[in-house]
């Protein structure tokens, strides 16, 4: 059961497309709206894998790149996340993502000074001249089994967050943080561990 049609169009949804051909999910699969899947640059086969019983709400957006990859395990909930893959992001089972969540694989534009003035140029859609863009560092993120996010957190390029452990709302996650362990803050430092 879910409330995807065979189409992959969602029941009463205002967004006119289906689901992307290369977004796999199981049953059970929650969609509030497809337009979650609108910034979905990559076109490979499964580009995005949704395990069984996920929900995903409107405020999602699936921002990936052209090698951009994403799986989400079993019972995840997430509820408004932006998740900016260029290279990988791994959501694991019985996850909740809350509000503004902010996932990103990538700084998604050079941190030198004179690269940022030539990504500035290569980004301008009616520049004659563009030229390409610099090359961006990535590196995957990892989000373990039953890991809470809360509101407004932002989760950086290289993180691992280990199972059972909890991100407090509006925490910068800058390094990885072990299992069974609460951080908060900019930047997000443990406070105790469970």
């Amino acid at each position: 059961m879910s409330n995807v049609r065979q189409d992959r169009h969602v029941e009463s949804d205002w967004w006119p497309e289906p689901i992307p051909p290369n977004v796999e999910f199981g049953e059970g699969f929650y969609c509030e709206t497809a337009q979650i899947f609108r910034m979905l640059k990559n076109k490979q086969p499964g580009a995005v894998v949704i395990g069984k019983h996920v929900s995903c709400y409107a405020g999602c957006s699936f921002a990936l790149g052209k090698n951009g990859r994403c799986t989400i395990g079993d019972f995840s909930l997430v509820n408004g996340a932006l998740i900016m893959a260029e290279e990988r992001i791994d959501i694991g089972s019985h996850c909740l993502i809350s509000w503004n969540v902010g996932l990103a694989d990538s700084d998604f534009h050079p941190l030198e000074p004179a690269q940022r003035l030539v990504d500035a140029q290569a980004l301008a859609p009616f520049y004659k001249n563009r030229p390409p863009r610099p090359r961006l560092k990535t590196a995957p993120i990892k989000i373990c089994d039953n890991v809470w996010i809360g509101m407004n957190a932002v989760i950086l390029k290289g993180v691992t967050i280990g199972e059972i452990s909890v991100v407090a709302a509006g925490s910068v996650v800058t390094k990885s943080v072990e299992p069974n362990t609460v951080v908060a803050g900019n930047p997000a430092v443990v406070v105790r561990e469970l």
